[in-house]
């Protein structure tokens, strides 16, 4: 009864989520502050409010916020260029079945996010996938045309190594590709630049974000895209009906509407970041230069699986992560200066 390429995939294996007991958890990129105190206070006004009808389809005083805030970088934009979703792992489960049909092809980097995948096996197309280069920069081979290439994804920054690409580059992509570009922008907020201004030179340009990381939001489950009105139209149709609820949509808008809470916020976890970074490297770390919450770590002589299982046993939660092709290494995301501190005191 079971499509055959549901029963030949692997699935999606999320980062650990302990529910019982003290951990430090620096292994799924969460922030470690508490959101903007509007959200919880917006959360509380819908709840009053109502719930018993749907809410609004479309998210629209998400959307209108959401283009005023963006605005500063994509000055064309109104609330017709956003469209909202559970979370932005829903906006990319509704671009991929809008542009790839079954033996369709998907391009991604590698190592990236192993969502990408997953979501090709779904519909039951294939996978072109392209090795960084030993800088973490994109060749030639990532704009090849091939038969039946209908999307791209390209995350920047990158996880697991929190580097990033040039504005500039992932212009050169995306003119140079024959099928849109999907740059997702999960931990953007905490980078130098963004690549917002591209959605409005060419309209194979899409950008998804997250509230999950630096609004601090992971439990709430909102994202977004930005794309040409024409091409959100199309995803429109794609989309469930009622993908956010009234509760996300009321504290998705207050948070975004508390910038200068998430400067607060992205100014903390930035200094953290640099004292990790030095941390790892004093202790032979190899790091490479995020410009995400998180920090990429390899290590000539250590073995990195055993370390994660030491750090477990000790109540402190990173993410082993291994690639064919690539060294093992170990995510850790950055927490509060204690528990940051205590990670580095077990290591």
């Amino acid at each position: 009864m079971i499509r055959p390429a549901i029963q030949s995939m692997t699935g999606y294996q999320p980062g650990e989520q302990p529910r019982r007991g003290k951990v430090i958890k620096l292994n799924t990129n969460e922030n470690p502050y508490p959101p903007s105190p509007r959200v919880v206070e917006a959360i509380r006004q819908a709840a009053e409010a109502g719930l018993q009808k749907y809410p609004d389809p479309m998210a629209g005083a998400f959307r209108l916020r959401a283009a005023e805030v963006l605005a500063d970088d994509l000055p064309q934009i109104t609330p017709e260029w956003i469209l909202c979703g559970n979370g932005s792992d829903d906006i990319l489960t509704i671009l991929t079945r809008t542009f790839v049909g079954e033996g369709d092809l998907l391009r991604y980097p590698k190592p990236s996010y192993v969502l990408y995948k997953t979501l090709a096996d779904i519909q039951g197309a294939q996978v072109d996938v392209v090795d960084f280069q030993a800088d973490w920069q994109l060749g030639e081979r990532f704009t090849a045309a091939t038969d039946r290439l209908r999307l791209a994804f390209v995350a920047n920054p990158n996880s697991p190594s929190g580097t990033v690409l040039s504005v500039a580059e992932v212009a050169k992509l995306a003119d140079s590709l024959p099928c849109p570009l999907v740059v997702d922008e999960a931990y953007v907020d905490f980078a130098e630049a963004n690549c917002l201004s591209l959605v409005g030179e060419n309209p194979s340009v899409i950008v998804t974000r997250t509230l999950s990381k630096s609004y601090a939001l992971a439990g709430l489950r909102f994202g977004y895209c930005v794309a040409q009105p024409q091409v959100i139209e199309q995803l429109v149709k794609v989309k469930d009906s009622y993908n956010c609820d009234a509760l996300s949509i009321a504290a998705a808008t207050a948070a975004i509407d508390d910038q200068a809470w998430l400067k607060q916020n992205c100014e903390k976890v930035l200094a953290t970041r640099a004292r990790m970074a030095d941390a790892f490297k004093d202790k032979g770390f190899v790091i490479t230069d995020s410009q995400a919450n998180f920090v990429w770590c390899t290590h000539e002589s250590r073995d990195l699986k055993q370390l994660y299982e030491d750090l477990k046993s000790a109540g402190i939660l990173v993410r082993y992560m291994s690639y064919d092709g690539w060294p093992e290494g170990i995510r850790v995301s950055v927490g509060t200066d204690d528990q940051v501190d205590a990670c580095l005191a077990m290591l």
